[in-house]
């Protein structure tokens, strides 16, 4: 099942994009600021649906060994 390993990469890279995000907010002037909030509330869902997704995958997974046993 390749969904595991795609949605925690997804993870991650929402992480590395939000942390890259804030680490910019804190050094930018502030009209740039709209679009670091912008790229840090893309990185949170995005972070949300790859969580999503791997939750969904492992209850699949559960319940097929369920049916099985």
């Amino acid at each position: 099942m390749r969904v595991l390993p795609i949605a925690a990469a997804g993870m991650l890279d929402a992480q590395t994009r939000f942390e890259n995000s804030a680490r910019r907010t804190a050094q930018t002037q502030p009209d740039h600021l709209a679009e670091e909030i912008v790229e840090q509330v893309q990185a949170k869902i995005a972070f949300r649906a790859n969580a999503a997704a791997l939750k969904t995958a492992d209850d699949m997974t559960g319940a097929l060994l369920d049916i099985l046993a």
